[in-house]
């Protein structure tokens, strides 16, 4: 009898991840979760599967995907644990709030660090053994953000559509090895991956309060409609790590679906209106002469400015 199947997932410890690893454990894979916190988070894994404590089906370990070496050492430990993974799924990701033009360079590049380069490192550290054995999926969590950029979170949705890229590369790279790779493109889940907890790093009395506003309302009647509990983005994963094509793209959740369609069906120019409107946006113009009216205010009323009228 063959022994199961193993699959590393990232960002185990809550949300997507959590709940992919309880279902794939159930479904009788040897779950790899690879998580900040491993000890913590294996005593709730263990809690919601039944597993005891040393059930060999069940594993943590220590990841930061923010930090090199951190990297390095789980790829390690993860290869000590089952050898070359039968699956790596890339879930563990960060988010932040806030116009492009008032987003700190700081944030931007933490973030890439963390949904991209992360993936990409630990991709890189555990390809050799993978393409030795001639098997294994990669699957990397997308979201809406990497079909489109959104409005409002600019990196990330620049870091997903970058990931996405790279998932397509490396698809047709390893390929010939025997390796496939799937996207998985989500749409609104009940997680706190776009949260009010979310780091929020725009002005919310600045120019782009409007956009703060409106993208705040829309997106918490969307949140009532549309976002499903993440129970509901496990069987996703599971049927596609049964897929042996060299590439797959798929969405979970109608809203990822519809935008899916949408930019390959649609003009450019039509698909960004509508996404503004969906989004509670000014239109185009609408705070032009706002703007300039408060730059006449705040000249006329300056200090040099009244000195020189004195």
């Amino acid at each position: 009898m063959r022994e199961s199947r193993s699959v590393v997932i990232t960002g185990a410890s809550r949300g997507l991840g959590f709940a992919s690893a309880v279902h794939l454990y159930r479904l009788g894979w040897r779950v790899v979760g690879a998580m900040r916190s491993p000890e913590a988070a294996l005593e709730r894994l263990r809690a919601a599967t039944g597993a005891t404590a040393d059930d060999p089906r069940m594993i943590g370990v220590r990841l930061d995907l923010d930090d090199a070496s951190s990297i390095a050492d789980a790829a390690a430990a993860i290869q000590r644990a089952v050898g070359p993974p039968d699956a790596l799924v890339h879930n563990a990701g960060i988010a932040a709030v806030g116009a492009a033009e008032e987003m700190d360079p700081e944030v931007w590049e933490q973030l890439f660090r963390t949904d991209l380069f992360g993936p990409v490192r630990l991709t890189r550290a555990l390809l050799p053994a993978m393409r030795a054995a001639g098997r294994g999926r990669i699957v990397v969590v997308s979201s809406q953000g990497g079909i489109r950029g959104m409005p409002s979170i600019a990196a990330y949705s620049a870091a997903k559509g970058a990931l996405e890229r790279w998932a397509e590369a490396l698809a047709q790279e390893i390929a010939p090895f025997g390796l496939g790779v799937t996207v998985l493109v989500t749409g609104m889940f009940e997680t706190d991956i776009l949260t009010e907890q979310t780091p929020h790093y725009g002005d919310l009395n600045g120019p782009y309060a409007a956009h703060y506003a409106g993208i705040e309302r829309m997106g918490r009647a969307m949140m009532r409609v549309l976002a499903r509990p993440p129970e509901r983005f496990a069987p996703v994963l599971a049927k596609a790590l049964d897929e042996s094509a060299p590439f797959t793209r798929h969405t979970a959740g109608i809203d990822a679906l519809l935008l899916l369609i949408g930019a390959r069906i649609l003009p450019g120019w039509l698909l960004h209106h509508l996404i503004g409107r969906a989004m509670g946006l000014p239109g185009h113009g609408a705070l032009h002469e706002a703007t300039r009216e408060a730059v006449r205010v705040s000249t006329e009323t300056s200090p040099s400015n009244r000195s020189s009228h004195g």
